[in-house]
């Protein structure tokens, strides 16, 4: 949600500028505006609704070149998307401002600067923060002084990036609550909310910390930390690629994403098994002593994540023989929950940096919850940093706003998690054995299961004109269930339920009927009897059924019903293996719906506000 690019150099960084700008679009936008000092150090700027190609249209027309310049794609959060209400935001010609995140002191200051004489042109709450520092801009003072004075006013979340014509030379950039780098080049420096959109450029970074404000200019970065001190971050060195947020040969990144699973199960893996054993040194170095004095686990997640965490929920109490609960993250923080001191808080976030999920990690920490671990896909991220111990996912970018492969690297990470816990408790060495057997055989699993998207694809032309659909599992494949209509209503746009087969009788069987489509998940395993009884309730109301089933199951094809068998999985991995087929759905059934499968509208990747 929201990007943001800025650069200082000897060289036109508009190029660099519109490049980053399209390797954030994967967060979701829906305005993009850029702004050069040019060569009579006048702020120049461009702004378009829509996509970035709207963008650059108008940049075109207008010949944008400067040295220094920031750009940004906007998802509205305060006023409506609009060219007025897109970034940058500039006050009185000499100041622009670029801003994610949220001001929540906004209209506080917005009527003292309107008794100031200050004219507002946006309903956003970060024009604010461009007339605070213009406020603070008095002769003598640098724009480094003026936005360190403007954060100290600032309540809220924020990341910010700044030029202004009385300092040519700099760019300046602030954090606090919303993820910013600094990219380091030669005789050129860059700051971006995402390590991706620098890649062509460098793979030198720092990340700055909360409370960071840096004064950047073309040969050296100054940064100093909330208490004013002067402070030297370390310098990390990416080992991601320019072409590895390509799409490559694939009509979209959701598909490429959803094929690459295979390896980035394999990749999450590796290092990690030893001899049919989980090595636990790969959650850090003091990770044994957390994990001895655990004896519950509370998982907070938004959205995909938590579906991960109620798979989890299964896994802990059946197979590590502890008590887990599961919460919404944004309702964790709001509610008051009873303290364990022997709680393990798992906090799972793909980008590391959402809201509400860190939101939540801080407020147990505050609580008194005493242990922490974070499951995440960016090491540098926000989560990572503030967990007593951490496992990473190795599902590399991501760029779909619907998540697939973060979604079954993020189980695995459960399982070894569940593992780690289980041989402390309830978990014999020969039932961590059979998982560590099942979890070396998941990728040739998932490769022979995406073998059934072309039977999926066809499939999919069922959904052309429907506009509801049912998804019903059963134990650890109920949120299985809940993952695939997600998906459904994410990216298609078709209004989808998840409820648990048993429940059909205690109110959406009463939805049922011939034009809305029920999806079933049906491994063979012990709920299977009790799963068709269930579908039968159905077909005696004239549903048409769509069962995902285990060739074994016993289904088979009739009027009504059509059976699409998915490969053999044991049943303890079994949900990873049929999470994929209802990814391909919903992929292949927006597709032939036309909607924009990869940035569905008023959806954003990384959901860095409330």
């Amino acid at each position: 949600m929201c990007g943001i690019i800025g650069a200082i150099a000897e060289r036109d960084v508009m190029p660099a500028l519109v490049e980053g700008l399209k390797r954030l679009e994967y967060r979701g936008y829906d305005s993009a505006g850029a702004v050069v000092l040019d060569a009579h150090n006048k702020l120049t700027r461009a702004r378009a609704v829509g996509k970035v190609v709207e963008l650059e249209l108008q940049l075109a027309a207008k010949s944008l070149q400067g040295h220094t310049g920031i750009a940004h794609t906007r998802w509205a959060t305060h006023g409506v998307p609009s060219e007025a209400n897109a970034h940058p935001h500039i006050c009185r010609g000499t100041v622009a401002v670029v801003h994610n995140g949220i001001i929540e002191n906004h209209e506080e200051l917005r009527a003292e600067q309107v008794k100031a004489g200050y004219e507002f042109t946006s309903q956003t709450d970060t024009e604010v923060v461009v007339h605070q520092i213009h406020h603070h801009l008095r002769p003598g003072t640098s724009l480094f002084d003026a936005l360190r004075a403007t954060v100290a006013e600032l309540h809220g979340a924020y990341a910010l990036g700044v030029i202004g014509t009385a300092d040519p030379a700099h760019l300046v950039a602030a954090r606090r609550g919303s993820p910013l780098v600094i990219g380091l080049g030669e005789g050129e420096n860059f700051i971006a909310s995402d390590v991706a959109a620098l890649l062509p450029v460098t793979r030198r970074f720092i990340l700055l910390e909360d409370g960071d404000i840096a004064d950047i200019t073309r040969d050296s970065v100054h940064i100093i930390n909330a208490a004013g001190a002067e402070v030297t971050r370390k310098v990390h060195v990416s080992t991601l690629s320019a072409d590895a947020v390509e799409r490559g040969e694939y009509r979209h990144y959701m598909l490429k994403e959803i094929f690459e699973q295979p390896r980035a199960v394999s990749d999450t893996l590796e290092g990690r098994l030893n001899a049919g054993r989980v090595l636990e040194e790969s959650l850090g170095p003091n990770a044994a002593a957390i994990l001895n004095a655990v004896k519950r686990v509370h998982i907070i997640a938004c959205g995909t994540s938590y579906h991960a965490g109620l798979i989890a929920r299964y896994w802990i109490e059946a197979l590590a023989g502890i008590p887990c609960n599961v919460e919404v993250a944004s309702e964790f923080r709001y509610r008051r929950p009873v303290v364990s001191a022997d709680c393990l808080v798992v906090a799972i976030s793909q980008s590391g940096e959402t809201a509400d999920t860190l939101a939540a990690l801080r407020e147990a920490k505050r609580l008194g919850f005493r242990y922490s671990l974070a499951i995440c896909n960016v090491p540098e991220s926000s989560l990572v940093r503030e967990a007593d111990i951490v496992l990473m996912t190795r599902a590399g970018p991501e760029i779909g706003v619907a998540s697939t492969k973060a979604f079954t690297t993020q189980l695995i990470a459960l399982m070894l998690l569940t593992i780690v816990l289980g041989r402390r408790h309830a978990m014999t060495p020969e039932l961590e054995g059979k998982l560590v057997t099942q979890l070396e055989s998941l990728p040739a699993k998932i490769e022979q299961t995406l073998l059934m998207s072309d039977d999926i694809k066809r499939l999919s032309e069922q959904f052309a004109d429907k506009h509801h659909a049912l998804f019903l599992g059963r134990g650890a494949h109920y949120p299985v269930a809940m993952e695939g209509a997600l998906k459904l209503k994410e990216i298609s746009y078709i209004h989808a339920e998840a409820y648990p087969a048993g429940e059909l009788k205690h109110g959406p069987l009463a939805l049922v009927d011939a034009e809305m489509p029920v999806i079933a998940v049906a491994p063979n395993n012990e709920l299977l009897e009790k799963l068709k009884s269930n579908l039968q309730e159905v077909r005696a109301r004239g549903g048409k059924l769509i069962v995902f089933a285990d060739g074994a199951a016993g289904f088979k094809s009739s009027e009504g019903v059509q059976v699409l068998n998915v490969p053999h999985a044991e049943d303890d991995t079994s949900p990873l293996v049929y999470t994929v087929p209802l990814q391909l759905l919903a992929y292949h059934v927006a597709v032939l719906k036309g909607t924009d499968v990869d940035k569905p509208r008023n959806l954003a990747k990384s959901v860095t506000v409330e």
